[in-house]
């Protein structure tokens, strides 16, 4: 059986994540900003980039970031869901930076990895590729809608747009930029619209490919374990009520039915992180196809996430269901989690389709073997 074992840095790291999620994201802070105009603390994220160095952690040394791998940045992540920070970190941590590094983005990156500037990677919320892309280029400007972008108000947009001569990335700090009303309010999205916006190219071709492909990987990995993180703290919320609500005078954790709910929900749970942290070691090591365990892992975490946090609002009770008590705030994220980057239905076609196709071609079928 093989087993995920994390070195004393990064359970150092976790610790220390964790620390200054309780401190400064405490569940009075995340409301406040989530209501806020810009929902993100521009100053907290700053310390996130500056004082943590949390933001580059798969960056090259030499590109301005920590020189780590996705399994630090994964680690991270999973703190960052459990605390339900907001703000733009699924597009600035799991789709722009990673985008930056495939095509050698080195102007833009210090920027973003510091917390001085955001990014968003501008494809449709629910993508799984971006290979047809609805924003054509003409020479250095953009013209085109995306009706859906998650943390559309960035500093920095990475377009993929269509060219005469096939796919391109560029970068942008133009665009219409119209916020959406969503579900998630610690999650921003907006409709992106270019008129003949002016934009710098980034990469062509194969490499706009490459580094468009990156960002979707390392996406989908980073929001698993966002999600592997999120579904954790409700786990623990309720087994902690179980043991201390009473009932005909005894814990409701001591009846059998309650047991077996909490029993369910932490095998979904483990499942999900284990999904998570494959799909974080095969990105990193090359040791796996990476499209089919991330695909794998959104698929896990994004049905996990959804029933803890829908088994955690019933097992609460009367008090499960009001807007004092966070679980609403848990059950918000995971459904809106559940339609990002492709969402579990989109990735299970997605890993039987090449399975398959791959047991007709070959004789045997592709499987997320590590």
């Amino acid at each position: 059986m093989a087993e995920y074992l994390f070195s004393e840095e990064q359970q150092d790291l976790r610790s220390a994540v964790r620390q200054f999620c309780a401190d400064r994201f405490d569940e009075a802070t995340v409301r406040r900003l989530m209501d806020s105009d810009t929902g993100h603390d521009p100053a907290l994220w700053a310390r996130l980039g500056g004082e943590l160095g949390v933001l580059g952690l798969a960056v090259p040394e030499d590109r301005g970031g920590a020189g780590g791998g996705i399994v630090d940045q994964a680690i991270v992540a999973e703190e960052f869901g459990a605390a339900l920070v907001p703000g733009p970190v699924l597009g600035t941590v799991g789709l722009a930076i990673p985008a930056l590094v495939a095509a050698g983005g080195e102007e833009l990156l210090p920027a973003l990895v510091a917390g001085e500037r955001t990014g968003a990677l501008a494809v449709p919320a629910d993508a799984l590729t971006a290979t047809d892309p609805t924003v054509t280029a003409d020479g250095h400007r953009l013209t085109g809608e995306v009706a859906q972008v998650v943390d559309g108000a960035a500093d920095v947009l990475l377009v993929p747009a269509r060219t005469p001569d096939g796919l391109a990335l560029y970068a942008t700090d133009g665009g219409e930029r119209t916020p959406l009303s969503t579900l998630d309010r610690t999650r921003r999205q907006a409709r992106v619209r270019f008129d003949a916006t002016p934009a710098r190219l980034l990469a062509t071709g194969a490499d706009a490919g490459r580094a468009v492909t990156a960002a979707l990987h390392v996406g989908g990995a980073l929001l698993a374990a966002e999600q592997v993180g999120g579904a954790q703290r409700m786990l623990d919320l309720t087994v902690a009520y179980a043991g201390t609500r009473l009932q005909f005078g005894r814990p409701i954790g001591s009846f059998q039915a309650v047991k077996h709910r909490c029993a369910d929900m932490f095998v979904l749970v483990e499942h999900a992180r284990s999904a998570a942290q494959h799909a974080a070691w095969a990105l990193q090591d090359g040791s796996d196809d990476a499209d089919l365990a991330v695909g794998i892992a959104q698929a896990t975490c994004s049905e996990a996430y959804q029933r803890v946090t829908s088994d955690a609002v019933q097992l609460h009770g009367g008090i499960g269901f009001t807007w004092e008590h966070p679980a609403h705030l848990y059950l918000k994220r995971a459904v809106s989690d559940a339609a990002l980057l492709g969402g579990a239905a989109a990735h299970r076609e997605r890993i039987a389709a090449r399975v398959l196709d791959t047991a007709r071609a070959t004789g045997s079928p592709a499987v997320a073997s590590g």
